[in-house]
This record gives C-alpha cells, structure tokens and sequence, in this order.
C-alpha cells in the first residue's frame, strides 16, 4: 500500500465576491481532485483546536498525527532544526523575518508594507542576514539564515515569557504601534528590531532592490517563539517508512524531528513560482525507491492568501491538481493499491489576509474502495456530507489504519 498526503496549504477560504460569491476552491478548474472526490470519502476536519493559533505549524503536526497539546510549544525551533541547529535546553529560538516597514522617521510608526519582504530570494536575503549578524550576534543572541524571508534566532538561556509577539502576515498593511514587543522580558528583541531598521535601510543591496523596483529588506520582525520538543518517530507511530517534501523549513523540520526522509527540491520557493513538476517527480522517485508514505506540501495557496491575490490563488490550486496531482497519481496508478488524502491545514481567507482555525474540507481516495462523494472539492460540498472529524490529529490513523 502506498499513501499520498497532498497538504495545499491555506487553501480552504470564504465566498470571495470577485469570484462571483465561491471560493478558490469552487471556482478553480482541478479535474483530477474532482475526479478522486467523486469517489471518496469527503468531510471536513478540525485541524486547529480551540485556543490554539491557526498557524501552519500547529496545523501540520495535526494533519502528520501529532498532538499540538503535546508537541507543540512553538514555531521556531522546528525550523532551527531543518537548517542543523543543534538547540539546547535553554535556548529559545524565534522566527525572524525580513519585512518591508514604511519610512517613517520614527520607527513605531512604521507600517508593515510586506511580510515577506517581495519574496526576497535567497541569496540577497543571506547578504543582509550577515550584516545583521556583524550587528547583532554576541554570547546571548545568534541569527542563522533561512529560505527567503524566513530566518532563525537563537537566544542562549532566553525566556518564553515575552508576551505577545505578532506574526507580520496578519498586520500586513497596519502600523506596527500596538503589535510591536512590548512586554519587559521582550525589550532586547524590540532593540534588535527597531536598530536593524538603521543597519538595512541604507545597505547597498536594498538600494539595488529599490533601483530594480523590488521591497527593500529593511527589518526584522521577531515572532513564532519556542524550545525543542521530540516528537514521536513516524514510521514507529503508523508503520511506515515516510517522505516530507517541502519547500519551507517548518514542514521539513517536522519530517526531520518525526524520523521522515526530508527530500530538498531545486526551484521550491513556497511561492506561486515553485517548481511544482520537481515536487511530483520527487515523490514518484520516493514511492519507486521504496517509501510507503509521501507527505507533499505545497505553500502557494497560503501565501496568495495572505497577499490578497485573488486571482494567482485559484491558479495555485490548479497548477497543484495540473502539475503535481495528476502526474504522481498516474504513476501511482501503475504501483497497485493506494490512498490519497487532499486537505488544507487552516483556512486563509483572502478578506482576512491571515489564518483562522475554521475546520478544513478533506478527502480520502482508497483506489481498491471507492465511495459516494461529492462533485467538487470545496469548503461547501464538504460540509453537506455532514461527515466531520472534530479532532485534527485522529486523521491520520484513520488514513493510514492504524
């Protein structure tokens, strides 16, 4: 038996009236998740309990099994552990992205332009994480560079008793006074942040960024704070010999710390420009070398959420079904028998630009099993089977039947 785990981050959504009142979902043309949902099991899940942030980390760990109110303490520290930080006890590590602040002399008054500086690549955002670090870095606080705007802090002997630390995607286009540290505990990383404004603002590659017509990296944003926790093994947990294929540190760190086969993809951004045919050739490689179990992860619905791009969300989901879902079920077809399970982890609603922790449409597709499901994969058609999972991290059993 093989399993495909296909998470379209962020994909479920609300009625959208530019769409004409449907959803990404509805509106998008995805033959192939339509086809599989007319013979499937198809309801929806509750992915992020009650009390939790409907962040992707404590979304995804529910999908992979794992209980957030016993794995979870924070975002970070899974993607300090997929770029080899070795963390200790005491340390605590923290997101840090670069964003794009307004230019407002004074720095509480800045508005957060963009989240994700442009999707600043790579490479230029390696250059200014240096900068920072000739900065920053001393015996308590060390950066570590990341993917595009996601980095890492680690803070020697830090505290999680710091407040609120805000993502930057759910302020985007908000003055920054009111979400800024502000708890005392957090005034060192207030500091950090308001000082790397004077160090990025004027640096030579983000005077080349703006001469291109592309955001300048001009601050840190610190948030997602957390310790290393373990989590269980995997393969010990259902039985099988398991792949994680993303292009975000996040979801490798979970593969990594869970004992998966974490597989890198030249050309994954997490972005609409992702190389999604490279993520389906992946995972046909992974279940042909002999892997029970692909966990494939896509952010591109996700981030067009949070930007607000109508448009460039519905096409994400139907390059996921084009590029990535029908090849690898086509090569799956070829292996005997199989299942697929096709979520989201958490809503992100266009109109809200941000997470909520509404429950998830989901179906499971048994080749040698089929089932009465439902004519299109949406938010709407899921919730008229009345079928529901009120608790996230019992999917995943059922999925793979232990």
């Amino acid at each position: 038996m093989k399993y495909l785990v296909l998470l379209c981050d962020g994909m479920a959504d609300r009625p959208v009236p530019e769409l004409g009142g449907m959803t990404p979902m509805q509106k998008a043309n995805k033959p192939n998740m339509d086809a599989l949902a007319k013979c499937s099991e198809v309801g929806l899940v509750k992915t992020v309990a009650d009390g939790l942030k409907p962040g992707s980390d404590v979304a995804n760990l529910s999908v992979l099994g794992y209980d957030p109110a016993l794995y979870y303490s924070g975002r970070s520290p899974l993607e300090a552990g997929s770029i080899g930080i070795d963390m200790k006890p005491t340390d605590v590590s923290l997101r840090c992205n670069l964003v794009t602040l307004s230019d407002e002399p004074e720095y509480d008054d800045k508005t957060i332009i963009d989240y994700c500086a442009g999707d600043i690549s790579t490479a230029d955002a390696k250059i200014l994480v240096d900068a920072l670090k000739k900065e920053f870095d001393n015996d308590e606080f060390t950066l570590y560079a990341g993917v595009s705007y996601r980095h890492c802090l680690i803070w020697a002997n830090g505290t999680l008793d710091l407040g609120t630390l805000t993502p930057p995607h759910d302020i985007t286009g908000k003055p920054i006074r009111g979400h800024l540290p502000d708890h005392p505990n957090a005034r060192k990383l207030y500091e950090m942040m308001r000082r790397s404004y004077d160090v990025l603002k004027d640096h030579p590659l983000n005077k080349e960024r703006v001469e291109r017509g592309e955001r300048p990296a001009n601050s840190m944003w610190f948030w997602g704070e957390g310790v290393r926790k373990p989590l269980a093994d995997f393969r010990k947990k259902y039985g099988v010999k398991a792949s994680m294929i993303s292009a975000v540190d996040l979801l490798k760190g979970i593969g990594k710390f869970s004992g998966m086969k974490v597989i890198n993809v030249d050309g994954a951004t997490g972005y609409l420009d992702t190389n999604f045919e490279g993520k389906a050739e992946a995972a046909i490689k992974e279940f042909k070398r002999g892997q029970d179990f692909v966990y494939i992860h896509v952010e591109a619905p996700d981030e067009c959420g949070h930007r607000y791009e109508i448009e460039n969300k519905v096409k994400s989901i139907e390059l996921i079904d084009e590029k990535i879902l029908g090849p690898v079920k086509a090569a799956l077809d070829e292996m005997g028998d199989y299942k697929i399970m096709i979520l989201p982890d958490h809503p992100t609603p266009l109109s809200l630009r941000t997470h909520t922790n509404d429950p998830v449409p989901y179906m499971i597709y048994h080749k040698a099993e089929a089932k009465k499901g439902v004519q299109n994969f949406c938010e709407t058609q899921a919730t008229e089977t009345g079928k529901y999972e009120p608790t996230g991290h019992d999917l995943m059993g059922k999925f793979v039947g232990r």
